[in-house]
């Protein structure tokens, strides 16, 4: 038998992703972990330290305007979400009801939601940002958004995912900046 196993494809990965997110979260000690839980494609968890008080404070004020100015959907924070690299959580993000419909699940989402946001901690690595901006298009994101330590968002779309545009398509009332 060989020892390296085929890589799966999307499919088979979402539904293994979503297998072991909800084995995870049964876990006790991940359970009372009090930082932030992802995982790597194969499942392995990766814990990471809790987050800073601008931070939730950002994500609060990142999802109460896009409760004021995105279209009719549901907005939510800590969003799990199935991505080929694993399930990777987002701190913020706007789904229609029509999407939510096709990528909805027990305990982590199908695929990403049309639009999924980033707020940078400290601990976060530049090529982590970009490298969930990748998955979270990957996974049928429109939009991505990343909001800097000075509460600044930057938005990327689906059609120019490397570049930042002067504001969100979905939602174009949408401030660029947020304050805590």
């Amino acid at each position: 038998m060989n020892a390296l196993q085929r890589i799966p494809g999307i499919k088979s990965q979402t539904a293994f992703n979503l297998k072991r997110w909800d084995e995870i979260g049964r876990d006790p000690l991940v359970k009372n972990w009090p930082g932030r839980v992802e995982t790597d494609r194969y499942g392995r968890p990766i814990m990471m330290c809790y987050a800073e008080f601008s931070h939730g404070g950002r994500q609060f004020d990142i999802g109460t305007q896009l409760k004021l100015h995105a279209p009719a959907g549901k907005v939510t924070v800590e969003c799990p979400i199935s991505t080929s690299e694993g399930v990777k959580v987002a701190d913020v993000c706007w789904v229609s009801k029509k999407r939510l419909l096709q990528i909805g699940g027990r305990t982590a989402l199908k695929g990403a939601p049309e639009i999924c946001v980033e707020v940078i901690s400290p601990s976060n690595k530049r090529g982590e940002i970009e490298e969930k901006r990748r998955l979270y298009f990957e996974a049928g994101a429109k939009e991505v958004w990343v909001c800097d330590k000075r509460g600044h968002l930057l938005f990327f779309t689906k059609d120019a995912p490397e570049v930042a545009v002067s504001g969100s398509q979905l939602c174009p009332k949408m401030p660029k900046s947020v304050d805590v």
